[in-house]
């Protein structure tokens, strides 16, 4: 039997004593995690000095999606995951994260978000695989718990079919963050994607460009107002129509990782050169790369999205 759990020499990893001190302040001092929220050094601006914004996601776990490559439990240890992320952060050119209560405050309390842009994840209930998957309703963070914790933006995923009558209820309920989070100040990034429903009960994720700039145009206009709206968009083989079909800012989506990480980075570089995109937020393509190298992926990552900028600066 295949033992998905095994921890690679070659790849990242918590010592003991970070491991056992996590384990130990989550079952006997749970105030902590409010501490760190309270005390933790916030970035200023939102765009880094360069002026884009490098994330790396973490939010997957909690909707039940742990496979990453041609391993089906990849995200399933926690300690692993935890350590991949660290040493992404650990890199300067990486702004901060993306991920739901649990793992920020797992990171918290491991000291790896001081002065990192932290956006945290909202709606988490459409789970992988399951029967009402595209029912995504709101089960993280909300707009309140996002400025108490002060982190500076809440991320929604709205996933558009339009066989499926539970995209309204996703639909009003992004709208309703969004205007939420924009009262408070804080940025909302929302993440639409347009899927169609398979006769074989497959769920595709369209991405020509006709269906990922109608999802573009929709998620534009959610909430009382765009003031602090951005969105996390896909790379496609269009993306002068997609990224053209708004003046939000955009970050490009990592997605789910390919057999070809090069081809992957000259995907990103592709969707990094248009004129309303700022950044990059990529989770498992970084964060479990086929040669467990996590430290070079994000470095890879990381110029092209320098050499996208310095080529819009031209």
């Amino acid at each position: 039997m295949t033992n998905y759990l095994t921890r690679e020499a070659t790849t990242p990893d918590l010592t003991d004593e970070q491991w056992d001190r996590l384990l130990e302040v989550r079952a006997t001092d749970p105030t902590a995690i409010a501490r760190g929220y309270a005390t933790r050094r916030r970035p200023e601006p939102l765009l880094s000095t360069k002026r884009t914004l490098f994330l790396v996601a973490a939010d997957h776990p909690a909707r039940g999606a742990l496979a990453s490559g041609g391993n089906p439990m990849a995200m399933a240890d926690r300690r692993t995951l935890l350590a991949r992320l660290v040493t992404a952060l650990e890199n300067p050119d990486v702004d901060g994260v993306l991920g739901t209560p649990d793992v920020i405050e797992e990171l918290l309390l491991l000291g790896a978000l001081e002065g990192k842009v932290v956006i945290g994840s909202m709606n988490r209930g459409g789970l992988d695989g399951a029967t009402w998957t595209m029912d995504d309703r709101f089960t993280a963070y909300d707009a309140a718990s996002i400025a108490a914790c002060r982190l500076e933006g809440g991320k929604m995923l709205l996933r558009i079919d339009d066989q499926d009558v539970l995209t309204a209820d996703t639909i009003e309920g992004c709208s309703i963050a969004v205007s939420e989070l924009a009262a408070l100040g804080l940025i909302s990034m929302v993440e639409p994607l347009p899927y169609r429903f398979e006769d074989d009960g497959r769920r595709t994720l369209l991405k020509d460009a006709k269906s990922l700039a109608r999802a573009v145009t929709v998620a534009s206009g959610l909430g009382t107002t765009s003031a602090f709206t951005w969105l996390k968009m896909p790379a496609c083989d269009d993306p002068e129509v997609v990224f053209g079909a708004t003046t939000l800012p955009c970050v490009v989506l990592g997605g789910v990782p390919s057999a070809d990480p090069e081809r992957d980075l000259k995907d990103w570089g592709r969707a990094l050169v248009q004129p309303t995109v700022r950044g990059l937020v990529v989770g498992r393509a970084l964060l479990y790369p086929p040669d467990g190298d996590v430290a070079a992926a994000v470095a890879s990552a990381a110029a092209v999205l320098h050499a996208a900028h310095s080529a819009r600066q031209i």
